[in-house]
């Protein structure tokens, strides 16, 4: 070690004790840290709705007490010899992402590391590669981490190489871009560094979450694409996304018929790029059914296991439509994210319009306001 940490080493945690159950802050033991790894101190997280999910036990192959957090963003207190990024230095402050096999060609040509077939068990699986975890409680109960890698629900978080990423912030900055590492990323990736719209192409994107902020905001703000229509329940939502340059608005709410009205809106010929990022079945197939001739849709909301959807194979074909899922906006973290923070100084990227940073004893509140759309991240 480049430093020379005693353990075990005493933190806390914000946990799940078993699926169902609300999160917990406990005391947690770190028990190792392995020559790839570093300990970081978490200043700041991000809430996403894939920690809901391991709350809930939904994600499959996860043993609890787990700890979550995948949007993590703090200081270096020690680096593994194995750490192959040389410039990381303690005391750096890092923001953190997802993790990969960092073996296979994708990873090795740092190609998006979301084709990495290792990818759904390092990052949804909550133990390291070998199936091991640093963590337990006091009593010696094994804790399930290593959630994307990472696990910033933790005080004190092992955190794989892959994960990190560098960055020269202040404490405030640091605040505002936790979420880059999953939510902004995605949302923000699917759009540059997928679908790529130009400026004369229509994009509708459906959900004003997070993602789907990030995602107009880099389609409108970013790329400069003039109709961009936004879809949501909330029309408080829906009056921010106009000042992020939405063209457009719909409230499913207010019509029975979303499809319908991005036709009219676009004259009948439907939409070159579509976004969903509910994961709900049905805005699913709208998406699907609202993309013109040649159009594209990308899912990056994961739906519930087994939701099935209906599509007219036929039209599909015919009209040769594409259905795409995208993960972490397929992105390299390392450099696209830096890419996102400059967005941001630049007034293209105003995040800092929709997050708000709650104390950790206020999880629940932070959850509720969530859920009710008075916040995104």
């Amino acid at each position: 070690m480049k430093t020379g940490p005693t353990f075990p080493i005493e933190t806390t945690a914000l946990l799940v004790p078993s699926p169902g159950s609300p999160f917990t802050i406990t005391p947690v033991q770190i028990q190792n840290l392995r020559p790839n790894e570093l300990l970081i101190e978490i200043q700041y997280s991000g809430l996403c709705h894939t920690d809901f999910l391991l709350r809930t036990g939904h994600l499959p192959n996860v043993t609890y007490p787990c700890i979550p957090g995948h949007e993590g963003a703090g200081k270096i207190l020690a680096i593994g010899p194995a750490v192959k990024d040389r410039s990381l230095q303690i005391g750096d402050n890092v923001l953190l992402s997802f993790t990969s096999c960092d073996d296979c060609h994708h990873c090795l040509k740092q190609s998006p590391t979301t084709k990495c077939k290792l990818m759904p068990p390092l990052n949804l699986g909550c133990v390291r590669h070998d199936g091991t975890a640093a963590y337990k409680l006091s009593d010696g109960t094994p804790v399930s981490g290593h959630f994307f890698g990472q696990s910033s629900f933790a005080k004190i978080a092992v955190v794989h190489e892959l994960s990190v990423v560098k960055t020269q912030l202040t404490e405030e900055e640091m605040a505002l871009y936790a979420p880059m590492g999953c939510g902004y990323q995605t949302g923000a990736g699917t759009i540059m560094e997928v679908l790529k719209p130009e400026k004369g192409d229509t994009v509708v994107v459906f959900g004003m979450g997070s993602v789907g902020f990030a995602a107009l905001m880099a389609a409108a703000l970013i790329l400069g694409v003039e109709t961009v229509i936004a879809v949501d329940l909330v029309q408080e939502k829906l009056n921010l996304a106009r000042e992020f340059g939405a063209a457009c608005t719909i409230n499913g709410g207010d019509t029975t018929d979303v499809v319908a009205e991005i036709m009219k809106i676009t004259g009948g010929k439907g939409v070159d790029f579509a976004v969903d990022t509910t994961g709900v079945g049905k805005v699913v197939q709208d998406m699907i059914a609202c993309l013109g001739q040649g159009g594209t849709a990308a899912s990056v909301g994961a739906p519930p296991p087994g939701v099935k959807i209906e599509v007219d194979a036929g039209m599909f074909f015919a009209m040769s439509k594409k259905w795409i899922g995208v993960v972490e906006g397929e992105v390299w973290p390392a450099e696209f994210i830096p890419r996102l923070i400059q967005a941001h100084r630049e007034g293209k990227f105003p995040v800092e319009r929709i997050s708000k940073v709650y104390s950790v004893v206020d999880v629940e509140k932070a959850i509720a306001d969530m859920e009710t759309g008075k916040v995104c991240d």
